[in-house]
C-alpha cells in the first residue's frame, strides 16, 4: 500500500501531488482557485496524476446480473466534443467588453433564432411582445409566470446565444423572486430582469405605474442573489426602477443606487424622459453597467443610436417592439391583399424555397441521411421500380391504341402550337411565344406589383392575382391573339381600391 507522507513523489518527468500536500493548499487557497487547480492538474497531468485526483471510488463490484457501464469510445480515447459556455458566462464576456452592444427583443423560437442569424451577440424576450403573440392580449399582468417561463425555455433551446430573460416583477415577494430566479436559471437563461412595480404590473411607457416601497424594492434584488448563490449560477440580475413615472426622477436613482449597493449586475430605469436624465442616470454607480430601452414608435424615452447611447454611458440596449411591431404591419398588409383578391406581393414574402431554408429543412434533410438505412432504399428502390414498370405499361398501352384506328384522336398543347381534333391549327397556336404582364397599382398610386409570365401559362395567374379567378382569360387572348404589339385585356378596380391591369404584350 502506497504511504502519501512526502510533500511531492519525485520522478524523471513529473511531479505528483499527494494528499497531504493538496490538503494544505485546499486550506491555503480561496474555493475557486482550488477547484481550478484540480481542474488544471486534472487536464494537464499524465494519466497517474489524474488518477491521483481523482475522488475516492467505490469499491464495489457489479453483480454478475447487472451490465458494466460502457463509456462511449469519444471518451474513452478523448475526443468529446468541448461543452458549451455557460450563456451567463458568456454574457458577462459581452458586458466587460468595450462599446454598447444592441439586443434585440424576441418573443418565441423562431423570432429569436433570426436575431441569432442576423448576427446580434445576445437577445431579451419581451414581456410585452409574447403577451401579445401568446395570448393576443395587452402587457397589463394577465399573462401568467408559467407561460412566460414556457415560452422562454422555447426561446433559449432555439439558439446558443445568451438570452436575457423579462422576470416582471418576480410574480410575488420575495420568495417568490427566488423561485422565479431559480427556474430562469434552469430554462437556461444567462440574464434576468426584476423590477419593482406592484401587482398586477404592465408596460412601463403605459398609464398608472405604481412600485412596491423602496425596502420591499431592494428586498427582491436581495433574494435573487440568493436564489443564484444557492443554485451555485452566474446568471446576470438586471435590476429595473418604474418610479421615474410612478413616483420621480430622484426617487429612480435613489432606487439604482440602493440595487447596486445590493449586488444587482446592470441596473435600468425604465421611461426616462429626457437625453439628460439618461446621462445623470449613467453617472451613478459608475462601475456597474446600464442598459437602455429604445421603445419604437412614440415611447417616453428619447431614440438614440448606439454611438449616442455610449456617449451617454450605457452598456446594452433592447429594442422591445421592432420585430413583433414590424410582423404586425406585415400581418395586416397580407391580409388587406387576400381580402381584395390578390397574395402578397412577391416582394413583401421570402419564397416558399427560402421559407423552408429559414425553417430548417434543407438542414433536416442533410442530418437525415445519416440515419439512412437499408431498409430505406430498398423501399425506394422497389417505389422507382413500381413507377418505371407504370410508365412502360403506360408506353406500351399507348402503342397498342396508336395501332387502333378506332381511338379518339388526343388533343396536343405545345410550345409551338395547339392543334384541334381535325388537325387544324386554331388561333390560340403562338400563343407561347407571347408575354402577360400583370401590374397591380395601389390607391396612393404606388405600384403593388408588377410581373411577366407567358401568356400561355393561364393557371399561373389566379395563383398570382386570385381576382383574375372569374375571367375568361383565354377567350381574351383568342380574341388578341392574331394581333401585332401589346394590347390592354383587362383593366378594373378590385374591392380594395386596387387598379389591376392586364396587357399582353
Amino acid at each position: 500500500m502506497l504511504k502519501a507522507s512526502a510533500a511531492v513523489i519525485k520522478s524523471p518527468n513529473f511531479s505528483i501531488p499527494t494528499l497531504s500536500s493538496f490538503h494544505r493548499q485546499a486550506h491555503s487557497t480561496p474555493l475557486s482557485s482550488s477547484s481550478s487547480l484540480i481542474a488544471s492538474n486534472f487536464k494537464s497531468g499524465s494519466p497517474l496524476q489524474r488518477l491521483l485526483l481523482l475522488p475516492k471510488m467505490s469499491t464495489s463490484f457489479h453483480s454478475s446480473t447487472e451490465p458494466r457501464p460502457i463509456p462511449p469510445l469519444s471518451a474513452a480515447y478523448g475526443d468529446q466534443a468541448p461543452l458549451p459556455e455557460a450563456p451567463a458566462k458568456v454574457l458577462r464576456r459581452i458586458l466587460d467588453s468595450p462599446g454598447v452592444h444592441q439586443g434585440p427583443a424576441c418573443f418565441d423560437a423562431l423570432s429569436a433564432q433570426l436575431v441569432e442569424r442576423a448576427g446580434f451577440q445576445y437577445c431579451f424576450t419581451s414581456g410585452f411582445s409574447i403577451s401579445a403573440a401568446r395570448l393576443g392580449l395587452p402587457d397589463v399582468g394577465l399573462i401568467s409566470y408559467g407561460e412566460m417561463l414556457d415560452q422562454g425555455r422555447q426561446i433559449t433551446q432555439a439558439v446558443s446565444i445568451p438570452v436575457i430573460g423579462d422576470g416582471d416583477n418576480g410574480y410575488g415577494n420575495a420568495m417568490n423572486v427566488k423561485r422565479t430566479v431559480k427556474d430562469f436559471i434552469r430554462a437556461g437563461f444567462a440574464g434576468i430582469i426584476l423590477e419593482d412595480q406592484v401587482s398586477p404590473k404592465a408596460c412601463g411607457h403605459t398609464r398608472g405605474r405604481k412600485v412596491v416601497s423602496r425596502e420591499e424594492a431592494v428586498m427582491r434584488i436581495k433574494a435573487a442573489i440568493d436564489a443564484r448563490k444557492e443554485t451555485g449560477s452566474d446568471i446576470v440580475i438586471v435590476a429595473r426602477t418604474d418610479s421615474r413615472q410612478a413616483v420621480s426622477f430622484d426617487e429612480s436613482l435613489w432606487r439604482s443606487r440602493a440595487f447596486a449597493s445590493a449586488g444587482a449586475d446592470v441596473l435600468f430605469i425604465d421611461a426616462l424622459s429626457s437625453r439628460e436624465e439618461m446621462k445623470a442616470f449613467c453617472e451613478i454607480a459608475p462601475f456597474v453597467p446600464k442598459m437602455a430601452n429604445m421603445l419604437e414608435g412614440g415611447g417616453k424615452t428619447p431614440i438614440l443610436n448606439p454611438i449616442e447611447l455610449e456617449d451617454v454611458g450605457y452598456k446594452i440596449v433592447v429594442y422591445p417592439l421592432s420585430l413583433i411591431g414590424v410582423s404586425i404591419r406585415a400581418m395586416q398588409d397580407a391580409l388587406r391583399a387576400i381580402k381584395g383578391g390578390r397574395i402578397p406581393s412577391p416582394g413583401s414574402m421570402p419564397t416558399f424555397e427560402e421559407i423552408k431554408e429559414t425553417l430548417g429543412f434543407n438542414s433536416y434533410y442533410e442530418e437525415e441521411k445519416r440515419y439512412a438505412t437499408s431498409k430505406g432504399q430498398v423501399s425506394w428502390q422497389r417505389a422507382s421500380s413500381n413507377t418505371y414498370s407504370s410508365q412502360q405499361r403506360a408506353q406500351d398501352d399507348t402503342q397498342q391504341r396508336g395501332q387502333n384506328s378506332q381511338d379518339p384522336v388526343v388533343e396536343v398543347l405545345t410550345p409551338d402550337a395547339y392543334y384541334g381534333p381535325d388537325g387544324s391549327k386554331v388561333p390560340f397556336a403562338g400563343i407561347w411565344s407571347r408575354t402577360l404582364r400583370i401590374k397591380i397599382t395601389g390607391r396612393d398610386g404606388i405600384d403593388k406589383l408588377d410581373v411577366r409570365i407567358p401568356a400561355g401559362f393561364l393557371e399561373g395567374i389566379t395563383n398570382i392575382v386570385p381576382a383574375l379567378g372569374g375571367v375568361n382569360i383565354k377567350e381574351l387572348l383568342d380574341d388578341a391573339a392574331e394581333e401585332l404589339g401589346g394590347k390592354l385585356l383587362i383593366d378594373f378596380n378590385d374591392a380594395m381600391g386596387d387598379r389591376i391591369q392586364v396587357f399582353l404584350e
